[in-house]
Order: structure tokens, then C-alpha cells, then sequence
């Protein structure tokens, strides 16, 4: 029977009977070559910065057998491999990072300069990357910021780390004195611990913010009363509340209350109606309890012309009313 090859190193395995006299050099080409050059084997090979392959050939030595390829040449291109179960230490000694991969395969690209370590998969159809754990693990530098680190070998006891300007590194912002907080300092792009002072300026808050007690959240007000102005049918919404409604109406004109169920209005929420048209204002109330301050009138109110009339909600479906103008 003739030789055959082995699946992964494709060393010769000499049929039973052959190679008569002969067969010690085959077989000392399998360990004294291909198997030495599978378990230590050491080779450069130079890079095209195209698509280059290597190969295990039968019985004979191949780039592709050795254990540790350092890749000379050109790069930015890629490295086919065949198929084979096989590891591989790849050094890409060139300017360029290079892809090694099964042709028509995706692989792991190696950064140039960059030393890895690499296997085909279980399926047989590709490279990746042949660890991705470490239980413990020690540098000899510090591992840059480009890499995920930090790119110092030491802390500050008790500071904060912030960006650089560049951010490139790290940089050290001593810890301040008690009653302080880290903020920036106007000056420069590294923070400090300042004093909290009162805030000056304007602060914008989403609408519908609210304030707490510890106990309670109360939405957020406003020093004056802002003004929706509206002259025509209108049904008040939540953005309403602590606002005034003004109304310079030329003809009639109805404005809704709605139900809870439609706009939850917060308990407490509080609106004025301004009407300075030149008709009233009637204030529907429908499936609501709304009072008329001081008397136990329920129902929908008309707001007399030059009236204001204040809405407060006091639970779910209940209000009241009050004002001048009002009946």
C-alpha cells in the first residue's frame, strides 16, 4: 500500500510493506523536518501586500507547517492559510496590519508590529483568535489609553482622573477640601474641586420636571405667569399648568377642562383665564365636579368679558373656580 499523509501536518505515513530499505528517510524527513518544523519551526516570510498564500505541502517542508511566522515585506494585504487544525505565532514585522485568513474567509487582522497568537476554528473554516482569557495578568509598561488603559503606573491617593485636552492620557486631579465638588474651572480642560456657591444663569428642565420635599415631588413653577394666548376653542393641556389662558375673542368661544383620564393633571395644578375679548368665555366642565368658589354650584361657568378666573385642581375629577366675572 502507498503512502499516505496525515490531515493536519500532512506527514507521510508509510504503507504497511513499502519503502524496503528505505523508509528510515522518510521517516527521518518526518522528524527531523516536518515535525520539528511544526513544534519549533522559526521563518520569515515576505509579504506582497496583496492576497499571499502559504501551504503545508505532503512530505515536504511548507510555510505554512511552521509554528512562528514573522511577516517581512509589504503589508495591508492578507495571508491565506489552508484549512489545517493548526496554531500559529504570527509577528507582522511590516508597516501595514495584515489579515489572516481561509481564502474567501473573514480572519483576524494583526496589527502592524503586533505579536498574536492564533488557531483554525473547530469547524475547520477559518482563523480566530486562540485566547481571549487570562486569570491574572502583569505588563511590563503601562498599558496606553489607545489600548483601554490608563497609561500610568500609579495613583494619585484619592484624586480623580479626568482627560487631557488631547485626550491621550490621564491626568491627576488632587482630592479637595471638605464641601467641595469636582467642576470645571471656566480656565482650563481639567476639572477642580470647587465650593458650592449659588448658581447664577438659566437652567433648562425638560417639561413636566418636578421638585421634591423627600416626600412629595411638586412639578417646577414659575416666578411670573406665562402666557397662552388663544382666541378660539380650546381644551387646556398639560403644558398649561401655572400658566395664564388670554383671550382677546372676537365671537364665541368655549374653553375645556378635560377629565383625568384624558389629561392627568397633577393635584394642585393651578391656571388662570384671561378674557379680554369682546364676548365671554364659556368653561366646559364636562364629567367633571367643578365648583364655583363660595357657593356649592357645579357645572360649566361663563366668564364674563374683561373676567379672570382661577382653575385649581384639588383631586382626580374636582376643581374649583374663582374669580371676578364669573357665573
Amino acid at each position: 500500500m502507498a503512502s499516505t499523509y496525515s490531515t493536519n501536518l500532512a506527514i507521510e505515513l508509510v504503507g504497511a510493506g513499502e519503502q524496503t530499505g528505505t523508509w528510515g528517510l522518510s521517516t527521518n524527513n518526518n522528524l527531523g523536518n516536518l515535525i520539528e518544523q511544526a513544534i519549533s519551526g522559526i521563518t520569515t516570510y515576505a509579504c506582497t501586500g496583496g492576497s499571499d498564500t502559504i501551504t503545508i505541502p505532503n512530505g515536504a517542508s511548507g510555510i505554512a507547517r511552521n509554528m512562528y511566522l514573522e511577516l517581512i515585506g509589504i503589508g495591508g494585504g492578507s495571508l491565506i492559510v489552508p484549512s489545517n487544525k493548526k496554531l500559529y505565532f504570527i509577528f507582522n514585522n511590516t508597516t501595514l496590519p495584515i489579515t489572516v485568513k481561509v481564502v474567501a474567509q473573514t480572519g483576524v487582522s494583526v496589527p502592524a508590529g503586533a505579536k498574536t497568537i492564533l488557531v483554525m476554528n473547530s469547524a475547520q473554516t477559518d482563523i480566530v483568535s486562540a485566547t481571549n482569557y487570562s486569570s491574572s495578568l502583569t505588563l511590563g509598561t503601562a498599558l496606553p489609553v489607545a489600548s483601554g488603559g490608563t497609561g500610568g503606573t500609579a495613583t494619585t491617593p484619592y484624586a480623580v482622573y479626568a482627560g487631557n485636552a488631547a485626550g491621550t492620557a490621564f491626568t491627576a486631579v488632587a482630592p479637595g477640601v471638605s464641601g467641595t465638588v469636582l467642576a470645571s474651572n471656566g480656565v482650563s480642560a481639567s476639572p477642580t474641586f470647587q465650593a458650592l456657591t449659588a448658581f447664577s444663569g438659566t437652567a433648562t428642565l425638560s417639561s413636566g420636571s418636578t421638585i421634591s420635599d423627600g416626600t412629595t415631588a411638586f412639578s417646577v413653577g414659575y416666578l411670573n405667569i406665562p402666557q397662552n394666548a388663544q382666541s378660539s376653542n380650546y381644551t387646556l393641556v398639560l403644558a398649561d399648568n401655572g400658566k395664564h389662558i388670554y383671550s382677546t375673542n372676537s365671537g364665541a368661544q368655549s374653553i375645556t377642562i378635560p377629565t383625568n383620564a384624558s389629561v392627568a393633571f397633577p393635584i394642585g395644578t393651578a391656571f388662570t383665564i384671561v378674557n379680554n375679548g369682546t364676548t365671554s368665555i364659556t368653561i366646559v366642565t364636562t364629567s367633571l365636579t367643578v365648583y364655583q368658589a363660595g357657593t356649592t354650584n357645579t357645572g360649566d361657568r361663563t366668564l364674563a368679558t374683561k373676567g379672570v378666573a382661577t382653575c385649581l385642581k384639588v383631586a382626580t375629577n374636582t376643581w374649583f373656580i374663582s374669580g371676578s366675572g364669573v357665573s
